[in-house]
């Protein structure tokens, strides 16, 4: 009973810190925030305000009387110079500021408003002369009087932007008080919380500050390679969960570098095996016996073809140690395979590669494409009356390669595909007791988890017409072969 209170003191002084201190700064900066948001938006919209009635000053004094003479003069029509709408524009800008505008402040917009329509009726006595055909002495005597006009709206205008000065300022003033004034509030409130913090943060240090230790000297042995070191239970409700986490990381770790050393092993056996499957002295043996055969038959373009295969063969599984050659070499690869076969099992055996050149230069992990042929070859076609045929594709999919090996082979029982499906789950790059082939596919298919961090490997389809296997990796240019390789060195 006495830990638990212990945890749940500990989990309230926090609490209770806490609370108190949110409440005590953050009541009194959402006032001053509210205020001085307030005042922010009266300011922003006097200034707009201001802009827009000093923006209708050129407007009224400039062009309206420009116009006007323009007319007189006879430069322009009234229809030409729109003088109408950009005095009615003025208008209702006028009305719509004033309706914005706080009521002491509204006479002199009321007044310029009113004055616009005698502007706007001086316009119209110009129209009625120049209608009459008067003469233009007495329309000219009428612009004088627009403009005396124009120059009071102006007056009134420049009347309005002084009092919103005059307003604005008495804004700024009251701004400026409740700035420092808020300012001297917050002062004493942080001083205040600083010490309640410290006070409380002392009463509790001690119920904490062993098990954090702990956890450090813990982390650090951790960090430094001691697996094997462990938390033991804390009291601290906080740090509890924190404990048993820490905990269970180690022991995934420790879990996750047995199981990494024990992949590296299986993977160096998996391309070993692979290696070894490429140097088959069977397969070496039978292609030289079949080019000194073609050779004593004097077939030299037969002896010239075979021994080139075998050449691009050797010479790609080899690749000067590469891990990655481009998707072009994996072709060249697979059709030297392909040819030398051929000529050995020329009567039961077609093949058909379609890869396209334009995908030709992604890389890829050497040894995918071989193995599944030779699997397709000796577990398909070999052992089905009559023979048939591989087909070999590679194509793009969504910034993935879809590799597929097909064959129109005997195919294999439900039995023998669960059988390769467990071993190949379980990552045992052995060969089949059963004669059931597999191995070539046992050990792509790490390879392709391992190397490309794939949950999944190798897709196998199988029934009586023949065996369909399949992957798909993501698409991977020569510098970003490069780039990964340079981070994980």
């Amino acid at each position: 009973m006495e830990k638990i209170k212990k945890e749940k003191s500990i989990l309230g002084r926090i609490n209770d810190l806490s609370h108190r201190l949110v409440l005590m700064l953050v009541f009194p900066i959402i006032i001053s925030l509210v205020l001085m948001l307030l005042y922010a938006w009266k300011y922003h919209s006097a200034i707009e305000r201001m802009e827009t009635i000093a923006s209708l000053k050129t407007v009224v004094v400039d062009d309206i009387t420009g116009k006007a003479w323009n007319i007189v003069s006879g430069s322009e029509t009234f229809k030409d110079s729109d003088i109408y709408n950009r005095i009615h524009e003025v208008e209702d800008t006028i009305d719509a500021v004033a309706k914005r505008t706080a009521e002491e402040n509204q006479l002199s917009l009321i007044v310029a408003s009113r004055t616009m329509d005698t502007l706007e009726n001086y316009v119209n006595k110009i129209r009625k002369n120049i209608n009459d055909q008067v003469p233009v002495v007495e329309n000219e005597d009428v612009l004088r009087e627009l403009r005396s006009v124009a120059d009071l709206v102006d007056s009134m205008l420049n009347d309005y932007i002084a009092q919103e000065i005059q307003s604005t300022a008495k804004m700024s003033v009251s701004l400026m008080i409740i700035i420092i004034a808020t300012a001297a509030v917050e002062v004493l409130i942080v001083v205040i919380a600083l010490l309640e913090r410290n006070r409380s943060m002392k009463r509790t240090a001690d119920f904490v500050r062993h098990p954090i230790e702990r956890l450090e000297e813990v982390t650090a042995k951790l960090a430094e390679g001691t697996l094997d070191a462990r938390l033991t239970e804390t009291e601290v409700t906080e740090l509890r969960n924190l404990t048993k986490q820490v905990n269970t990381m180690a022991d995934r770790l420790e879990t996750m570098v047995k199981k990494s050393e024990r992949d590296a092993r299986n993977l160096r056996k998996a391309e070993l095996r692979t290696l070894q499957a490429q140097i088959n002295p069977h397969f070496l043996y039978n292609t030289l016996d079949a080019i000194v055969w073609k050779a004593e038959a004097g077939e030299k373009d037969e002896v010239i073809f075979l021994t080139s295969a075998l050449s691009d063969f050797f010479r790609i599984s080899l690749s000067s140690g590469a891990d990655w050659i481009p998707i072009s070499q994996e072709k060249k690869h697979i059709e030297g395979y392909l040819k030398i076969q051929q000529t050995r099992y020329r009567d039961i055996m077609n093949y058909e590669i379609d890869i396209p050149d334009e995908i030709g230069d992604y890389y890829v992990l050497k040894l995918l494409l071989q193995p599944l042929v030779e699997n397709a070859l000796y577990h398909g076609i070999k052992i089905k009356r009559g023979g048939g045929k591989i087909f070999v594709s590679v194509k793009e999919d969504d910034g993935f390669l879809l590799f597929s090996v097909k064959d129109t082979g005997s195919g294999m029982t439900n039995e023998q595909l669960e059988d390769l499906n467990e071993r190949m789950k379980k990552g045992q790059p052995t060969v089949s007791e059963g004669g059931g082939g597999g191995f070539g596919l046992v050990n792509v298919n790490m390879r392709i988890r391992l190397y490309y961090n794939l949950p999944d490997g190798l897709k196998i389809e199988s029934n009586s017409g023949g065996t369909e296997v399949s992957f798909r990796v993501p698409r991977r240019t020569k510098e970003e072969i490069f780039e990964n390789e340079s981070i994980s060195g």
